[in-house]
């Protein structure tokens, strides 16, 4: 049986390999009635917000698809803050071009709000492209708005 997580944040691939290396990415899609948006400013410690999604009717999310191994979904849940509590791992379903199919996702565990870093932003936006997220995607990617400059 297949286990997918679906990522509307971290799309690339290579940044994936590292953490799950016996997980392949299997395709795209999007999640139907979620939007991506940000939470997490001045709470966990980071410069600027984190991604999450939230219900959103008529809205829709990129994400990449990945076949994740039992090995790989331990560490997964470890480097999202499950087992911390910052993020909760969701089951959707995701529109795929072969049908739909249900992943994971994880959602931040609080309020949404703040704004991520410039740089932060531009690596969503450059993984959605490597991904093969749509143009227009990625172009409202890049031009949301930033908080505080990173470093």
């Amino acid at each position: 049986m297949r286990h997918y997580a679906a990522y509307g944040s971290n799309l690339d691939p290579a940044r994936m390999r590292a953490y799950c290396p016996h997980s392949p990415m299997v395709g795209t899609g999007w999640i139907e009635g979620w939007r991506l948006t940000f939470a997490g400013e001045g709470v966990l410690g980071w410069e600027g917000a984190v991604t999450t999604i939230v219900e959103s009717p008529g809205d829709r999310v990129f994400v990449a698809l990945y076949d994740v191994h039992p090995w790989d979904a331990a560490q997964l849940d470890e480097v999202e803050g499950v087992n911390a509590g910052t993020y909760r791992k969701l089951h959707v379903r995701v529109s795929t071009l072969d049908g739909e199919v249900t992943a994971w996702v994880y959602v931040f565990a609080g309020y949404e709000g703040g704004l991520p870093t410039a740089w932060y932003l531009s690596e969503i936006a450059n993984a959605a492209e490597k991904a093969g997220a749509p143009d227009d995607y990625v172009a409202e990617l890049r031009s949301r708005p930033t908080g505080t400059a990173s470093t």
